[in-house]
């Protein structure tokens, strides 16, 4: 049998520092080409996207939305869902997570006309129950981190690499690869890279590693920066891809070497920032459009079978009984967490105000009764409170911060929510009710909110007059 290898570029139009007008440029600049580059070379891609981020490109980008939907009916795309926002599911209600996955499933079959069975975890956040929000929500397959469960699970690991994690940093990205020093001579460990695991409820769990990913990345990127004095070149993916298929064993397995966003093929997107604290957002990268074809013709001259998650899952030895009970709550992918979105300045701030709302909103329900719940009216103000805790609008930490627009947006989703639960309770005779919940106090405490987070300084603004194109050439270091 051959090793099978899975691509998964993750699309997101709600990026921290993505101006609203460059949304139709990225899905054009990286999104569409991805797609015309699989049609070319044939190739089996798996691509995911919020469903905000889906409805942004068939109403800015159509054409781009229409190159999507003819992949995934040639069999080329596999579809991949998430909620329908793009938010830090570990941080939110699970009530709010497992609403927005099945509205980001609804938005993929109405606008594709199919609905994903595999599913992504926004930063692969973790928490106990979501496997379960993500199985209620009707998926099959969930894509997961391996480097927080190898970090949770192997004893001694983070003692033996220094890794650990800290909600008051950013990643451990360019270090992950010490795990893969510690686990090389481990093929009982190295299974859970190669094979999917099955939960106890039946979700069958596919890991992706920075240990492979960032390699690529940098690749993509042709980036040095400071770090070395040539680009990652193709011999060194090259190396990468063999040295990690010769560890499965007789074939029986697959490897995910790419699941990352896929605004790096196209646009350097959030790359400077990441890596170098710099104020560099989404600039042209052609090159890595050529670079990344050029991976994946690698992995066919390395003799890979080039496959979706769904087939991995049909092809290759499912394993239960792993041990993700033991991953901790509130990590997340590159060797961070979950909780380092909770606890920035904007979380701290917007957070209560969003649970405020949602509390609210469910005291007026539990009132009513069950069947308010199944009303236009209802899910419109949930929608909003789950907008209004869109990540981005939360990260990354200082000395950077996510763009002033991103958090404008949160504000006024809350706002709408407000408003919204407002017009619920007056629609059903509970406009003087208030000691369920009460729009005018709120309002004024989302006005307080809105001048404190528009009080703030944010990172895109600090060298004024700077903007366009000339905003590229800044360049603001961490710490400096």
């Amino acid at each position: 049998m051959r090793p099978g290898i899975i691509f998964l570029p993750h699309g997101n139009l709600q990026y921290s520092q993505l101006r609203p007008e460059q949304r139709a440029w990225v899905a054009r600049q990286s999104y569409g080409p991805l797609f015309d580059m699989s049609e070319r070379a044939n190739a089996p891609i798996a691509f995911e996207a919020s469903g905000e981020t889906l409805e942004i490109v068939a109403e800015e980008a159509p054409e781009v939305l229409e190159k999507l939907v003819a992949g995934i009916k040639a069999g080329r795309i596999e579809a991949v869902a998430s909620p329908q926002t793009h938010i830090m599911l570990a941080n939110i209600d699970p009530v709010i997570g497992l609403d927005s996955l099945r509205n980001g499933l609804d938005t993929w079959e109405r606008l594709t006309g199919v609905r994903p069975v595999t599913g992504w975890n926004p930063e692969c956040s973790w928490a106990g129950f979501i496997p379960d929000i993500y199985r209620e929500a009707g998926f099959e397959t969930l894509i997961g981190d391996a480097d927080s469960f190898l970090l949770s699970s192997v004893p001694g690991l983070r003692e033996a690499t220094g890794l650990r994690f800290d909600v008051r940093g950013h990643s451990n990205k360019n270090a992950l690869f010490k795990i893969e020093q510690e686990i090389a001579d481990r093929p009982e460990i190295l299974r859970a890279l190669f094979q999917p695991s099955e939960l106890a409820n039946g979700l069958k769990v596919v890991l992706r590693s920075d240990m492979m990913c960032n390699i690529l990345l940098w690749y993509l990127m042709g980036a040095t920066e400071g770090n070395r004095e040539e680009p990652i070149s193709l011999a060194e993916v090259r190396e990468t891809l063999v040295r990690w298929r010769d560890r499965i064993p007789g074939g029986q397995g697959f490897i995910l070497p790419y699941a990352e966003d896929a605004e790096y093929i196209g646009t350097t997107a959030y790359f400077y920032v990441k890596q170098f604290g710099e104020a560099r957002f989404f600039e042209p990268a052609p090159d890595s459009l050529r670079r990344f074809a050029e991976v994946l013709q690698l992995a066919r001259d390395l003799d890979f079978e080039l496959i979706t998650p769904s087939q991995a899952v049909a092809t290759y030895p499912v394993v239960s009984g792993r041990d993700f009970e033991r991953v901790e709550n509130g990590c997340a992918w590159h060797g961070g967490t979950a909780k380092a979105w909770a606890n920035t300045p904007h979380a701290r701030i917007l957070d209560p105000v969003c649970r405020s709302v949602h509390q609210g909103l469910e005291a007026v329900a539990d009132h009513l009764g069950a069947t308010l719940r199944d009303t236009v009216e209802f899910r419109e103000v949930m929608r909003r409170i789950t907008t209004a805790y869109v990540s981005d609008a939360r990260w990354p930490p200082a000395p950077t911060s996510p763009g002033r627009f991103n958090v404008v947006e949160a504000i006024e989703a809350i706002e709408a929510a407000n408003d919204g639960l407002e017009a619920l309770m007056a629609q059903h005779g509970l406009a003087e009710h208030r000691s369920l919940y009460s729009a005018p106090i709120m309002r004024s405490q989302i006005a307080a909110v809105r001048d404190e987070l528009m009080g703030f300084a944010y990172f895109e603004e600090r060298n004024e007059g700077v903007s366009g194109a000339a905003a590229a050439t800044v360049k603001m270091k961490a710490g400096s």
